[in-house]
Order: structure tokens, then C-alpha cells, then sequence
């Protein structure tokens, strides 16, 4: 966050899966600029999530960071809890929670690697979301909503090689945003999705980071990779009223690729 920037009027709460690092991290700093009461989930990453809660902190914002792993139900119902408590209950949701998984061909996966995928990138997204509409759908009591689910231009590329699987487990992202979309319009929930493309995160690095990289530039339309809070700002946008007419779509942010 920039040292001469400040928060405004509070927009609601807003809940970050796998927000410690990345894209997840930047849409919680930049959501907390907009004004919302942010929740940083982590897993594992406990004193990265910290440092984003004190980035956010120092500049007037509220933020909480809460470790949950949100591809087990049980975790997912006590994060929404949580979060009742801390801040009321949540209006925004941000499901960025994902991994890239073992990089291997099709014929070498096998019952665990793909539970490891699915259950990190789908399921957990699909759960987070019912959690959400819990809160947010007039039927239990709420006022409406908007969610955002991060998925990836591999969906629609198939993604580098041997990553086939992942790609099929952001692919039903892209599926599940409009279905639930179908679901909850009516209901006053917004639901969108993001497919970012190459973005220079932590996600890369087994793959060959900074030689991959720059490798796949050139490709790019835009020639470069991009930054994990220009994904940031798009899903902030994807939040506000500015964006009040779109919903079960997923918008590509990966620089024309």
C-alpha cells in the first residue's frame, strides 16, 4: 500500500482465500484501499499473511488474518465464523485459494495428486461459496453480495505442459461461476470470475520462474508478464458498483495471451 494512500468509507467485508502472497495478498491490500474490513485466510503461511494484516493496518485499514484450510468443510465453516465475529457478517468474497499441483503428464496422476488439485482449487472454492451465500442470500437473512472466483487462462489454453489437470480444475471454475451465478442472481449475489494469465508469483517457480518467464513474454500480446496487482485491481473493480451489470462471466486479465 502506498504511504500517502488512506482507506474510505467502509465497503463491506470481504473475505481473501490464499491471501498471504500473490494475487491474493495484492486484492486484500487493494480491497482494503476501497474500504472493506478484509479477512487474509492462509493455510500454512502464517507470518506472510501477518505481514499483509500490517501492511493494511499501517495505513488505516482493517484487515484480520485467519488460517483456515478452505478445502475442508469443517475449516471453512469456522473461517465464515470467525469472520461473523470479527467483522459481521461477510458481503464479499474473493476465492483465490489455488495451487499448481504435480507437473506431470496425464497417465502419471493418480487418486492423490488429483485430490490434491481438486480439492485445493474446486472444492474448496465451491465450498467457500456456498458459505458465502449463506450470509448473503435474502433466504438466510442477507442483503445481497458479490463473489469472485480466480481462475486461470489455462482453462481455456489447457495450460504448459503438464499441467493438463490443473487447467481441468480451473476449467470447473469457470463452469461453477456461471452455474452459481444461475443460482443466486436473483437473489441480489453477483458472481464473476477472473482467468489471469502468466502472472509473476510464487506459483511459477517449479515450473522455472524467471527463465520461464521470460521464455513466455513474447508470446504475451503485451510482451511482458504480468503483476499480481493489476489481477488485484480488476477483481476490486469486479467488486464495486462500477461493475454492478456483470455477472456469470469470467473476464481475461492476462495481457492478451
Amino acid at each position: 500500500m502506498a504511504a500517502d494512500s488512506a482507506p474510505v468509507a467502509p465497503a463491506g467485508v470481504l473475505i481473501v482465500t490464499g491471501a498471504s502472497r500473490g494475487i491474493g495478498a495484492a486484492c486484500a491490500r487493494a480491497a482494503a484501499l476501497a474500504g472493506y474490513r478484509v479477512v487474509v485466510n492462509y493455510h500454512r503461511s502464517r507470518d506472510a499473511a501477518l505481514d499483509v494484516v500490517a501492511a493494511i493496518t499501517q495505513h488505516g485499514g482493517q484487515a484480520v488474518a485467519i488460517g483456515a484450510d478452505v478445502s475442508r468443510q469443517a475449516e471453512v465453516a469456522r473461517l465464515f465464523e470467525e469472520t461473523d465475529r470479527h467483522f459481521g457478517p461477510v458481503t464479499a468474497l474473493v476465492n483465490n485459494a489455488g495451487i499448481g499441483g504435480a507437473i506431470l503428464p496425464v497417465e502419471e496422476h493418480n487418486e492423490t495428486t488429483l485430490n490434491e488439485l481438486f480439492f485445493t482449487n474446486t472444492y474448496a472454492c465451491i465450498l467457500c461459496a456456498g458459505a458465502a451465500v449463506r450470509r448473503m442470500s435474502p433466504r438466510f437473512g442477507g442483503t445481497g453480495g458479490v463473489i469472485v472466483n480466480i481462475s486461470s487462462a489455462a482453462a481455456r489454453l489447457g495450460g504448459l505442459p503438464g499441467m493438463a489437470v490443473y487447467a481441468a480444475s480451473k476449467g470447473a471454475i469457470d463452469s461453477f461461476t456461471l452455474g452459481l451465478a444461475n443460482e443466486v442472481g436473483k437473489e441480489g449475489i453477483r458472481v464473476v470470475g477472473i482467468r489471469p494469465g502468466m502472472i509473476a508469483t510464487d506459483i511459477l517457480e517449479p515450473m522455472g520462474g524467471a527463465e520461464l518467464m521470460e521464455r513466455v513474454a513474447p508470446t504475451i500480446g503485451l510482451g511482458r508478464v504480468g503483476q499480481p496487482g493489476e489481477i488485484a485491481q480488476a477483481a476490486v473493480w469486479l467488486l464495486s458498483p462500477a461493475a454492478s451489470y456483470l455477472h456469470g462471466t469470467t473476464i481475461d486479465v492476462s495481457g492478451g495471451r
